[in-house]
């Protein structure tokens, strides 16, 4: 079998991590959750808004999160093995089901406060969709290809294609539910979880070997 193109390789890795960490399929039932009480057109809205909100948030961190790291003095293989534990966590946190029962429990808390300006940013955009795991996903990603502006494109292209997966998950977000049900959706997480935890190990051990390369 021919070797895959390492560009062709490098979009199906980056779709796989923006869609494992951004977990469309996961959000479904929460943002049901939050729309309840709304009209089609106010949920669509909703949908659109926390959508377009958490984008903005994830492709200026994509811009200049590297220039803040600079600017606290935290190196990138720091960065990257910091940021490979944190996404262990999460895949412990999906495969145990801990994550959606957090991602609930912040939804509902949003929902039993008093009426927020505009739930599309906080708890939808922020932090259901530009969480810490995304936001940590996308610096590492466009970090790993300083300079290569074709490599960045295709990670930014693929972050973009889940946003949009998500966007179209929210507005179908009443037939699916019915459709995909909780056994499904949980199954999901689970074996996303695990594919996770492998591109985390991978995060860790590079940022770990270029901590010990510079030291050396």
């Amino acid at each position: 079998m021919p070797p895959i193109h390492p560009l062709i390789d490098l979009a199906i890795n980056s779709f796989i991590t923006f869609f494992v960490i951004i977990d469309p399929i996961g959000l479904i039932g929460i943002f049901n959750g939050l729309a309840i009480r709304m009209t089609a057109h106010n949920k669509r809205r909703l949908a659109i808004r926390g959508t377009a909100v958490g984008s903005v948030v994830l492709l200026l961190f994509a811009v200049g999160g590297e220039r803040v790291l600079g600017a606290i003095g935290i190196s990138l293989p720091a960065f990257r093995a910091a940021g490979g534990a944190l996404l262990f966590m999460i895949a412990i946190e999906m495969i145990f089901q801990n994550r959606a029962q957090r991602r609930k429990e912040t939804a509902l808390h949003a929902a039993e406060e008093p009426p927020v300006d505009d739930v599309a940013i906080f708890p939808l955009a922020i932090p259901l969709i530009a969480g810490p795991g995304a936001i940590t996903s996308v610096l590492l990603l466009t970090s790993r290809y300083k300079g290569a502006y074709v490599e960045q494109a295709i990670v930014l292209g693929a972050m973009l294609v889940v946003l949009a997966i998500t966007l179209l998950t929210f507005l179908a977000a009443d037939r699916l539910g019915r459709a995909i049900g909780t056994t499904i959706a949980s199954v999901a997480s689970r074996l996303l979880g695990i594919l996770l935890a492998a591109v985390a190990v991978e995060y860790v051990v590079v940022g770990v070997r270029q901590i010990w390369d510079a030291a050396g």
